[in-house]
C-alpha cells in the first residue's frame, strides 16, 4: 500500500506540473489575444497554439502510461465542508476559491459533465446511431471531397508564391549603379563635361553667326561685319557659358549675304 501511495503521489505531483505549464501556456496566449491583437501576426498564433497542443500531448502521454496508477479507478470524497475562509485553500487555488462550501463542491468534484451537456451528448449519440451505413460512408465521402478541394487550392496557392519569390528573387537588374554616380556627378559637379571650342556658338551645329546689316556697311553700329575682329566680350557673349553643355535645340540661321529687304 505504501509503494502505490507513494507511486500515486508522484503521478499526482507530475501530472500538476503538467497541467500548470498548460494553463500558464492558455493565460499567456489569452493575454496576447486580448492585449496584443493589434501586433499579433498569424505565425505567432500559431505557434503558441502548437504549444498548447505539446503539452497536451504530454498530459495525454503520461496519463497513458504503463506505469501511471489507474485514476478512473479513484474516487476524490470531500472530507470537510466549511462556510469560513481557508487561507490554505485560497493559496492552493491561486486566490480563486476562498471556502470549501457546498455551493463549489458539485463543480469542482464532478465526475460527469453537467447534466444539459450531457444530455446534449447523448442526442448526438443517438442520431450517429441510427445513420445507416450508405449514408455515413455517403457523408464521410462528401467531406472528404471537401478536404481534398481545399488542400488543391491551398496547394496551389503556396507554389504560386513560392514562384513568385523566385522571380523576385531572381529578376534582371535595370540600372547601373556607375552610371547613377556619374550622371549625379555631372550634374552636381559638372565632373566630365567638356568645353566649346572656340569659334562656335551652342546650338548651332557648328556654323558661325554673321549679323545682318545694311549692305555695304559693317552692320549694326558696335558690331563687326562678316569676318572682322571681335573683342573678346563679345565673343564671350557668343560663346555663352564657360563649362555649359550645348543646347539640343536646332536652329536655322540665315547668311548675310541674301539680299536685304530694304535695298534699292
Amino acid at each position: 500500500m505504501q509503494r502505490e501511495e507513494k507511486q500515486l503521489e508522484a503521478a499526482l505531483d507530475a501530472i500538476i506540473m503538467r497541467v500548470n505549464d498548460l494553463k500558464n501556456s492558455i493565460a499567456a496566449m489569452i493575454f496576447k489575444i486580448e492585449h496584443e491583437y493589434e501586433t499579433l501576426n498569424w505565425p505567432t498564433f500559431l505557434d503558441n497554439f502548437a504549444l498548447l497542443s505539446g503539452h497536451l500531448t504530454s498530459l495525454s502521454k503520461m496519463l497513458t502510461h504503463d506505469k501511471s496508477p489507474p485514476l478512473r479507478n479513484l474516487t476524490v470524497l470531500p472530507l470537510l465542508l466549511s462556510q469560513e475562509r481557508d487561507e490554505e485553500l485560497l493559496r492552493l487555488t491561486e486566490q480563486r476559491v476562498p471556502a470549501f462550501a457546498h455551493d463549489v463542491v458539485p463543480d469542482y468534484l464532478r465526475s460527469k459533465p453537467e447534466p444539459e451537456v450531457e444530455s446534449k451528448m447523448i442526442q448526438l449519440e443517438h442520431k450517429a446511431a441510427s445513420l445507416s451505413f450508405e449514408t455515413t460512408q455517403k457523408q464521410m465521402t462528401a467531406y472528404s471531397k471537401v478536404v481534398s478541394h481545399v488542400w488543391e487550392i491551398v496547394s496551389k496557392a503556396r507554389e504560386e508564391w513560392e514562384s513568385e519569390g523566385s522571380a523576385r528573387g531572381g529578376a534582371t537588374q535595370t540600372s547601373s549603379v556607375t552610371d547613377t554616380h556619374t550622371l549625379v556627378a555631372a550634374v552636381a559637379l559638372g565632373k566630365g563635361l567638356k568645353m566649346m571650342p572656340q569659334g562656335v556658338q551652342p546650338g548651332s551645329q557648328g556654323m558661325m553667326m554673321a549679323p545682318l546689316g545694311r549692305p555695304g556697311s559693317g552692320g549694326p553700329p558696335g558690331q563687326p561685319g562678316p569676318g572682322g575682329p571681335m573683342n573678346p566680350n563679345q565673343q564671350q557673349q557668343q560663346m555663352g557659358p564657360v563649362g555649359k553643355a550645348p543646347s539640343g535645340i536646332k536652329t536655322n540661321i540665315k547668311a548675310a549675304t541674301q539680299i536685304h529687304p530694304y535695298a534699292r
